[in-house]
């Protein structure tokens, strides 16, 4: 599939706000319940290495983006990972290409760790995450609730070979 990846921008929101509806729908992408404002979402993510995937008619694909792990200046080179592919384009390496770019945009804004926390239900991601260099630390266990039952998420990391290195 040929696909352009491009920043992600407040005009592409409505379709990825979509997008992440479908992950959430599957109730295996993420605990939250409902997507968020442009508002909300915006100011809880970083501001660089923001991506979409566009076809060859601008339809949005897909999107990934990057979430700081802690206020605390000692992990401002620690960010969390959002990959989320349109249920139409899952399969036809878009989480692939999105994925690969985030990590070299993320390291191009001084990023050292990625970390990403997945549904062990959720074995695509988890297997994308793998390719893309992430080793899996552990399972946390009833780490949190989702509509009353007690989740897992498997927790993976990918350190950078460039960033970081003394």
């Amino acid at each position: 599939m040929d696909i352009r990846l491009v920043p992600l921008a407040e005009a592409h929101w409505p379709a990825v706000r979509a997008i992440y509806e479908q992950g959430i729908a599957t109730g295996n992408a993420t605990f939250q319940t409902e997507a968020p404002s442009w508002e909300a979402w915006d100011a809880a993510h970083l501001k660089h290495s923001r991506l979409v995937a566009l076809d060859n008619t601008e339809q949005v694909l897909g999107w990934a983006a990057l979430t700081p792990v802690s206020g605390r200046c000692v992990y401002a080179g620690v960010a969390e990972v959002s990959v989320y592919v349109a249920t139409q384009a899952q399969g036809h390496g878009v989480g692939r290409q999105l994925l690969a770019a985030l990590v070299a945009e993320s390291e191009q804004n001084g990023i050292w760790t990625l970390q990403a926390g997945i549904f062990p239900e959720n074995t695509a991601s988890i297997h994308l995450h793998q390719v893309a260099g992430f080793r899996v630390l552990g399972q946390r266990e009833r780490i949190g609730q989702m509509r009353g039952l007690w989740r897992d998420t498997v927790l993976l990391e990918r350190r950078s070979a460039t960033v970081g290195v003394e």
